[in-house]
């Protein structure tokens, strides 16, 4: 709503403008004899309040007067005095690591999804672990299809510990991506930054968030592998392709975690690991999609 104007509260003559008449002025009020205006002057010095007005300022001139003095003595700082201000910051403060900040920042996000289904007995059973990522925050969330495929109860465990059931809205077989929509949402629920991967390099240092076997939420970092890679399921049942390798630790249970950069940012999400064995743990090869396509299952804009 717009304010209305506000106006002076001092009296307004009549305008004056360029088609104005002129106005003839009174003539001035003779000025009152020097013996009234001395007899005044006297009188407003004897007032307590502009003595003590006339003391106030003369106090405030003297503390500008010192202030300046100190100013002109006190010597520039040089680079030598910043260099040595530096090193003891840097010495007497520990700063967090990138890994420790990029975690810290893509943590709100990461939650918990737990995959149950009735067993013979009609009893509700837990079958299966993994983990989501916050994309919208009204509680739009990324993890594995394969984590979520057969589960007859979807349950979630955000970041601040409060718990909500969820319902599929969205699938991508060809990516193992499943999109939950939470049923409860914790009102500080923090939505994680995307970013496009179209400038990644091997080498580039990534952080998975996650519950590996159910533990967490846990970090490990490593460095990008390598782009463009394929990966088939170890059921061989489906093959996956333009797929993120990277080191960082992952098991079972970081599936549908998010893959981020150090600046803490979403570029893939973990969807499976490469081990030779049946012992399905980490042998230093994981796999994840890219986000631009995990993004786009979700129906979000293209970067």
């Amino acid at each position: 709503m717009r304010k209305p104007a506000l106006y002076s509260r001092s009296p307004r003559g009549p305008a004056m403008g360029a088609g104005a008449a002129a106005v003839d002025l009174p003539e001035p009020a003779p000025v009152a004899p020097p013996r009234r205006w001395r007899t005044a002057l006297s009188r407003a010095w004897g007032s307590p309040r502009v003595l003590w007005s006339f003391m106030l300022m003369l106090a405030l001139a003297l503390g500008v007067s010192t202030w300046r003095q100190q100013q002109a003595g006190m010597r520039a700082p040089t680079q030598k005095d910043i260099d040595a201000a530096v090193r003891h910051t840097l010495a007497t403060h520990k700063l967090p690591s990138a890994t420790a900040r990029a975690a810290a920042k893509i943590q709100p996000s990461v939650v918990l999804v737990r995959a149950f289904a009735q067993n013979k007995n009609g009893e509700e059973q837990e079958q299966g672990v993994g983990t989501g990522v916050v994309i919208v925050d009204k509680g739009v969330i990324l993890t594995n299809l394969h984590v979520v495929q057969s589960a007859q109860t979807v349950k979630l465990v955000f970041a601040d510990g409060s718990e909500s059931g969820a319902s599929v809205v969205g699938v991508q077989p060809q990516h193992d991506l499943a999109v939950l929509q939470a049923h409860t949402v914790p009102d500080d629920l923090q939505a994680a930054t995307l970013r496009s991967t179209h400038d990644l390099m091997p080498g580039d240092g990534v952080v998975a968030v996650g519950f590996p076997f159910g533990i967490g939420p846990s970090v490990s970092a490593g460095v990008i592998s390598g782009l463009g890679r394929n990966f088939k399921s170890p059921e061989g049942t489906q093959e996956l392709g333009n797929l993120i390798q990277f080191d960082a630790a992952a098991n079972p249970g970081n599936s549908g975690g998010p893959l981020v950069t150090l600046d803490g940012e979403v570029v893939g999400i973990v969807t499976g690991i490469l081990n030779p064995t049946s012992h399905r743990t980490f042998v230093g090869i994981g796999f994840a999609v890219p986000i631009e396509s995990a993004a786009a299952g979700a129906g979000l804009p293209p970067f």
